[in-house]
């Protein structure tokens, strides 16, 4: 394991921690297949349209040059959100000689509508702020720059749609969450799988939520302790949480952070002890620190969405909803490394657990994951991990049978946890 660079990270986190800060379903019957796939055509652009758009776009001659800033919340090198960030940032650079971008690393929330001003003072044509919390600043500085355009990645429904040139994009995870549950499902020798979350944001409870229901699929005895860190960048509590969730019990942990401190917990107490702590990667590749423990993961390509944006304002065109990617069109991908979706290490110890499916009949795990990943790659996936009976944490029945989850729910109000998880406190 590279050391010296986690410790480099480390370092950097530990300057700016200070001021940054919070830097077996059934198969659904027909009513709600169509109303699943309502909801898919609604929210994602399809492949083939974003396909055809960007050879459109592409075909445009390029008379105009496009000027690019990019604001992150954490530092280029920190081996998670930021860095997937700016591995989008740096590809669509390099693919085009139209366009020149610039970026800030590590940039506190009160500060951003500072670095936003400057970076049009500086002459950028539009601006990626890349972070929760820089959500309503950005959408003030439409106003203020109303010949400019922004970007904003995440944030809540509450401000979308409120200034003309002011867009929003995401790649989300839930459904690779829910593949990676199935693993831990699988995996578990305690029944105990724990998480350790940044935030508890509608984002972030879907994640967990749908990393709990592949879990309990496959192992209906599992049971998960979330924990909260109160923070994107925070390795010291990260590491402290993943102690936590080891003493508790759990022998697969789940999480939502910017930097891989509770991989490097893993893996130092499988080295330590002998004992494997299964884990995930989350937005860029982490196995490098967890080598012996990481399973697979949940990875980003923003470069999809900065691809398809920056062709569009190439075209003094400004997008100003809400775009969301998913796992059909490539926006992310499930994998302990890109192109490997399970580290070839745990395919044994997944094909060996056997469970049955109402479609597969008996399969084992590592199948049922590879079929799930085969269907939420279609265009047209009517496969919907929340798909009721659910109940949550207080008996109240949530989705009643074969009840798909609202999409408005799923996306910006979902703050229930499903039977089985010990919400955090």
């Amino acid at each position: 394991m590279e050391t010296g660079k986690w410790v480099a990270v480390l370092v950097i986190v530990a300057i700016v921690a200070g001021v940054i800060g919070y830097v077996v379903k059934p198969t659904p019957t027909p009513p709600e297949v169509a109303e699943l796939q309502d909801r898919v055509s609604e929210l994602e652009t399809t492949v083939s349209e974003q396909s055809a758009r960007i050879d459109e776009l592409e075909a445009i001659p390029k008379a105009k040059l496009v000027k690019a800033g990019f604001i992150y919340v954490g530092p280029i090198e920190d081996y998670g959100w930021t860095m997937a960030h700016n591995r989008g940032r740096t590809r669509v650079d390099e693919k085009y000689d139209w366009l020149e971008t610039m970026y800030a690393e590590i940039v506190p929330e009160p500060e951003v509508s500072d670095y936003i001003d400057e970076m049009f003072g500086k002459g950028c044509d539009v601006v990626f702020t890349t972070s929760f919390g820089f959500g309503w600043d950005t959408v003030k500085a439409g106003a203020r720059w109303p010949d400019k355009m922004l970007y904003h990645c995440s944030g809540d429904s509450s401000i979308h749609g409120t200034a003309p040139n002011v867009g929003f994009y995401f790649a989300d995870f839930y459904q690779i969450y829910y593949m990676n549950g199935l693993a831990a499902g699988a995996l578990t020798k305690t029944n105990k799988i724990g998480y350790v979350a940044a935030y508890t944001t509608a984002e972030l409870v879907r994640h967990l939520d749908a990393f709990y229901l592949g879990a309990k699929e496959v192992n209906p005895d599992v049971e998960m302790k979330v924990l909260v860190t109160g923070s994107w960048v925070d390795p010291a509590t990260d590491t402290l949480n993943a102690e936590t969730l080891i003493a508790w019990g759990a022998d697969v942990i789940g999480f939502t952070a910017d930097a891989p401190a509770v991989i490097s917990k893993c893996q130092e107490h499988y080295e330590d002890t002998g004992e494997k702590i299964y884990t995930f990667s989350h937005y860029s590749c982490m196995k490098e620190f967890g080598p012996d423990v990481v399973v697979s993961g949940q990875l980003v390509n923003w470069e999809k969405w900065y691809d398809y944006l920056l062709l569009k304002a190439q075209q003094d065109e400004a997008e100003n909803w809400q775009h969301w990617g998913l796992i059909n069109g490539g926006y992310c991908e499930m994998g302990s490394d890109f192109g490997e979706p399970i580290n070839p290490i745990f395919i044994d110890d997944l094909e060996a657990v056997t469970v049955t499916d109402p479609v597969l009949g008996t399969t084992n795990v590592y199948d049922l994951i590879m079929y799930r990943y085969e269907q939420f790659k279609d265009e047209r996936s009517t496969y919907e991990p929340f798909t009721g009976p659910i109940y949550d944490t207080e008996g109240n029945l949530r989705l009643k049978p074969g009840e798909v989850i609202d999409g408005y729910e799923l996306w910006w109000e979902i703050q229930w946890y499903p039977e089985g998880i010990i919400p955090p406190e």
